[in-house]
């Protein structure tokens, strides 16, 4: 008999186990994401490594409606596990991935058509712009795939099997880390190779998803028309949110790559190197929202309420303790990855002012996280919205401009940093009031009914 394994055990032990089997699995992605940026450097033009960073940030707003589609699944569905309703769960699984494969071929139609316009808006000019052209056509069109595949990991964490989801993920990394150098450089295919080598990878991690979902657990039923009319509002009462507030991110990425830009290539490469350390060195913190989301809504359809305030205290304390740590490391090593991508000057500078001053600021955008998942999974996934807009545009680009009046690139960085400060403690603090006024609720709840 299936069982809801987060409604009971320790807390700090389920988070510990979903988070470091998720974060395995996102670390391996960004790692080759790293080793992209690695031999595409030893091409010894910093154009593509400026294009690859440009053509990030576009990419980074299309897998973000993903993200999105995926919270809404995995929301939906833990709290059908944690009532023991598998049926539903089954149903929401398949018109959900119904929605997320509709949403999403239409949003990679309309990126493809706009690339050459969308690169220009965010400071993308001359060959650095045709560098990052080249490799978004190639990788916009499998945005479905993606993004379904995050649809499908979210179904495999909402059931407590974090480990297939994680397997999902490598074997894309080993897809990709095989690929790279054989299409960069033996086939000589440059910044192209590294697209298709990213597309096949999204393949290959995609087909374990569907044989963990439909062929190991057996979450498969007929879909319905009526059934999705049914369930569309649920899945859009969380999704259309969750979708805003991730896309809210890349919004603000947009915002900071156009200040940098203004500096020249240089700064924008050491900005891309940037982009790609911080999620291999903090993957544990991206994979901790997605990891307590289904501890939070098995608990919540439980009705253990009690449990919820821990997973989030207990959350916050892991996520402070895990960037201190490794922000001690980055500052250890800050020269050995400034010489392994062979970056110098500007660039070299920025890497070694993000290493020693900034990296210990993501325990806040972690605490935001760590929000933004109990939000979505206690039924207000608008919060998350408001938040994470905040901080993209309030929190972002104010910091920013004064940041780069009064330290250029270098206060540009400052400024988005600073700005996550704010932000983050409003939604904590708003975390904890909404799980407050919950219990509260239940207990009155409990003391109408024994009257």
């Amino acid at each position: 008999m299936r069982s809801a394994k987060f409604i009971e055990g320790s807390i700090l032990r389920h988070i510990l186990v979903m988070s470091s089997t998720a974060a395995m699995g996102i670390s391996a992605v960004f790692v080759v994401d790293l080793i992209d940026m690695f031999f595409l450097s030893f091409l010894n033009d910093v154009r593509i490594v400026s294009g690859v960073g440009f053509a990030t940030t576009i990419s980074f707003f299309t897998i973000s409606i993903g993200i999105g589609l995926s919270i809404a699944l995995g929301a939906l569905m833990s709290r059908a596990v944690g009532e023991h309703d598998w049926d539903k769960a089954k149903r929401i699984l398949i018109n959900s991935s119904v929605v997320t494969a509709l949403v999403t071929l239409l949003m990679a139609c309309i990126v493809l058509s706009l690339v050459p316009s969308l690169l220009s808006l965010i400071g993308a000019n001359g060959k650095t712009a045709s560098y990052a052209a080249s490799y978004l056509y190639i990788l916009v069109p499998s945005m479905p795939i993606i993004c379904l595949n995050m649809s499908l990991s979210g179904a495999l964490r909402a059931v407590g099997d974090a480990k297939l989801s994680m397997y999902s993920t490598l074997v894309g990394a080993v897809v990709n880390f095989v690929l790279d150098p054989l299409l960069i450089f033996v086939l000589d295919m440059g910044i192209e190779g590294a697209a298709i080598a990213s597309v096949a990878a999204r393949v290959a991690a995609f087909a374990v998803s569907v044989y963990g979902v439909f062929y190991k657990h057996q979450l498969w039923s007929s879909f319905s028309p009526l059934s999705l009319r049914q369930d569309f509002r649920a899945i859009a009462t969380i999704a259309v949110p969750a979708m805003l507030t991730n896309v809210a991110t890349p919004f603000g990425n947009a915002f900071v790559t156009k200040a940098i830009a203004d500096f020249g290539d240089s700064y924008v490469a050491g900005f891309a190197i940037i982009g790609r350390i911080t999620p291999v060195a903090f993957g544990m913190i991206f994979a901790l929202s997605g990891a307590i989301g289904p501890i939070v809504g098995q608990n919540y359809g439980a009705g253990l309420l009690v449990r919820l305030r821990e997973t989030l205290t207990r959350s916050l304390q892991f996520c402070v303790a895990y960037v201190v740590a490794i922000s001690a490391l980055l500052l250890l090593l800050q020269d050995y990855l400034i010489g392994m991508f062979d970056m110098e000057g500007d660039a070299a500078s920025l890497i070694q002012f993000f290493c020693t001053w900034l990296a210990v600021f993501f325990s806040f955008n972690g605490a935001l996280f760590v929000a933004n998942a109990c939000f979505n999974n206690l039924g207000k996934p608008r919060f998350s919205m408001y938040f994470n807009i905040g901080k993209a545009t309030l929190g972002t680009i104010p910091f920013v401009i004064v940041g780069a009046n009064w330290g250029g690139a270098y206060g540009v960085l400052f400024g988005q940093a600073l700005g996550s400060v704010l932000f983050a403690t409003l939604g904590v603090l708003s975390a904890y009031r909404l799980i407050n006024e919950i219990t509260v609720g239940q207990q009155l709840s409990i003391n109408q009914r024994k009257r």
